[in-house]
């Protein structure tokens, strides 16, 4: 089965063998594998498995599973906003913005389509409509394109960092300075394949972030992404040994994390903004935080 992604931001400066591994879901042993086989191709030619990936290259594979992505269950989303161009939902912890190899909860394109929107049918398949993603226990607002005209859009602002990205997190302890920037270079984890961390020659990744309120054992932030890394809020604060409360994977107290009643990351996309695709005009979203996520920050007042 012939399968084409466009590379967007996400993979951008990334091995050929890594993107393919997080594109397909394969192990990146297989995806060494179809590299060596000469079943992948970058821009029309044969890839090597070392080639850095720039945004916009083509990634061909010809995957010999055509059972690769199964069927999966849905959940209805909150919708924000919607029209011809995009969809803006209030996406809830525990759903994916798209399946993956090794995810059988419910996706976010999966969800959408059964609740009848048609989203756009450019880029690959199993993504379609995706210019962005929240981690699968992060909630709040996320955008889905349904025009090719707002995919293009969209994932140029996203690429441009003109995209307003601002996220509510309640950290452990409490950061010195209390307003700040964190600058720091991201790559995946030297030795666990599914978390990342900072990295002399890493990515680029700047997080802006305030302090809101502080508590006994914690602080409310609101935080501006000016790059847009997998789990880059997370990974910037547990580099600085405050983790997002509840983040167990990044080095939360999980004794505090049960205080706080509290199953994944203290993570919330509270507004988005950006440039409407069709008529130019500047438009704005915002989103309460989800119920755990309130109840918790409530306990965190009162601890």
């Amino acid at each position: 089965m012939i399968r084409t992604w466009p590379i967007d931001e996400s993979l951008e400066g990334e091995r050929c063998d890594v993107a393919l591994s997080r594109l397909t879901g394969e192990s990146r042993a297989t995806c060494v594998t179809l590299l060596e086989e000469k079943r992948v191709t970058l821009n029309g030619k044969v890839a090597q498995k070392s080639a850095r990936l720039a945004f916009g290259d083509v990634i061909e594979v010809d995957l010999p599973d055509p059972d690769l992505y199964e069927a999966e269950p849905t959940v209805e989303l909150p919708i924000v906003f919607e029209d011809d161009s995009f969809v803006v939902i209030d996406k809830p912890a525990g759903v994916a913005a798209h399946p993956s190899q090794g995810w059988s909860g419910p996706t976010v394109t999966g969800s959408l389509t059964a609740m009848g929107t048609v989203l756009t049918s450019y880029g690959p398949t199993e993504r379609k409509g995706i210019v962005h993603r929240l981690d699968v226990g992060t909630s709040g607002l996320m955008v889905v394109t349904k025009s090719e005209r707002a995919y293009v859009s969209i994932k140029d602002q996203f690429r441009d960092r003109t995209v307003d990205k601002i996220y509510h997190t309640l950290i452990q302890g409490r950061l010195d300075p209390i307003n700040g920037t964190i600058d720091a270079p991201i790559d995946r984890h030297p030795s666990s394949s599914y978390r990342f961390a900072i990295m002399s020659g890493g990515r680029p990744s700047i997080t802006h972030y305030d302090t809101l309120e502080s508590f006994a054992y914690a602080s409310l932030l609101e935080v501006h992404l000016e790059t847009g890394r997998t789990h880059q809020i997370r990974v910037h604060m547990s580099g600085l040994r405050h983790p997002c409360c509840g983040d167990l994977t990044y080095g939360a107290d999980p004794t505090l994390a049960a205080k706080l009643k509290l199953d994944r990351q203290w993570l919330h996309a509270v507004r988005l903004g950006f440039e409407h695709p069709v008529s130019g005009e500047r438009v704005s979203f915002e989103s309460e935080y989800a119920p755990d996520l309130a109840k918790s920050l409530e306990l965190a007042r009162n601890l």
